[in-house]
């Protein structure tokens, strides 16, 4: 665990990193957007997927 941490936390690692963690997220974020609409669009309630993107 330390030669991980050692490597991670190296200057020119550090944006690789951040990139990682930013798609790790954006990634939970669409998938969680995506089972949502999923669910509206089969209990017949489409039209509320627009009004979510509004807010």
């Amino acid at each position: 665990m330390e030669n991980f941490l050692k490597i991670v936390t190296m200057p020119d690692n550090i944006p690789i990193v951040g990139m990682l963690l930013a798609s790790i997220f954006f990634g939970w974020l669409a998938f969680k957007k995506a089972f949502k609409n999923d669910k509206l669009i089969r209990d017949g309630r489409e039209e509320e997927i627009i009004d979510d993107r509004e807010e």
